[in-house]
């Protein structure tokens, strides 16, 4: 297995659909370009951002093709495994294997509100079994319906081969004990935006994250940042991407607020794959208006 070290800002990718929802390849690789000319340190393929539930496996399967030609073995790049079942998180384990991925990013079962202990493990488990690749633990109770206790990103650590874990809570004591306990043993990566500071303050290793690319350059210092003394820069940056993470979440079906932002700033994201509706009217004019005030636009 890859010997595979996560860390810094890794960016969890759009997927570039045209209004047909055909995915725009070449504009794939050329958001991964530009995100790497701002100092991504590593990228992550077909995540939430990427739309990940409206990608099927060959499509999955290109992506992760295009990502890695355009990386060339600068960073790491991360396929995203999710799905409601253990088996199909396991053919995306093997298309991930298969196609070179540094690691996969999995979360417990979606749609399983309440899965025990022993559910959650065992789909570990059967994943982790069905390939050779190293894990990211994804933990968003707002995705999967629950929530992962820090026993259970331990437990978890024992029946995988977890080298991180994306911890997308909004809960600073869960984030506390999670690095006071697993900091040194995995790559804590940081998810919502108005923890990212605190984060690498507290010693998370980095992040994955939404909105911090907006901000340009400034994404690859925010570690840097974060873990210096507070001063004016920290606090400027810690109200940008808060304000970033307010606005981006608060508007239409997500992706398309991020979406548009991105198109805004001159990247080709396209438009969401549908149901999903592209950000308009009002929405996206207050969109408009707010990275205007943070001085993105």
């Amino acid at each position: 297995m890859k010997n595979v070290v996560i860390q810094g800002f890794i960016p969890a990718v759009v997927t570039p659909f045209n209004a047909a929802g055909d995915i725009q390849f070449n504009d794939y690789s050329k958001m991964i370009k530009w995100l790497l000319s701002i100092g991504a340190n590593g990228i992550c393929v077909a995540g939430d951002n990427g739309e990940s539930w409206a990608v099927t496996p060959d499509e999955r399967q290109k992506l992760l093709e295009v990502a890695k030609e355009a990386v060339d073995g600068r960073v790491p790049v991360i396929l995203g495994a999710s799905a409601p079942t253990s088996a199909m998180s396991s053919k995306y384990a093997k298309i991930a294997a298969e196609g070179g991925a540094d690691a996969i990013l999995l979360m417990p079962q979606t749609y399983v509100l309440k899965a025990s202990r022993e559910e959650m493990l065992g789909h570990f488990k059967r994943v982790a079994d069905a390939a050779d690749v190293p894990v990211v633990a994804y933990n968003s109770p707002r995705r999967a319906g629950v929530s992962l206790t820090v026993d259970d990103i331990e437990a978890i650590c024992e029946v995988a081969p977890v080298i991180g874990i994306k911890e997308s809570t909004r809960d600073v004591h869960h984030l506390t004990h999670l690095i006071h306990r697993l900091g040194q043993r995995i790559s804590v990566m940081t998810g919502p935006c108005p923890f990212l500071l605190l984060g690498a303050a507290l010693g998370a290793k980095g992040f994955i994250a939404t909105g911090p690319e907006l901000l340009g350059p400034v994404a690859a210092r925010i570690m840097d940042i974060g873990r210096a003394a507070p001063n004016e820069e920290y606090r400027q940056v810690h109200f940008a991407l808060t304000r970033l993470y307010e606005v981006l979440m608060g508007l239409g079906t997500w992706p398309a607020s991020f979406k548009a932002a991105l198109e805004l700033v001159g990247q080709p994201a396209g438009v969401p794959r549908e149901p999903v509706l592209p950000l308009s009217g009002g929405d996206l004019e207050k969109l408009r208006t707010a990275l205007v005030e943070l001085n993105i636009l």
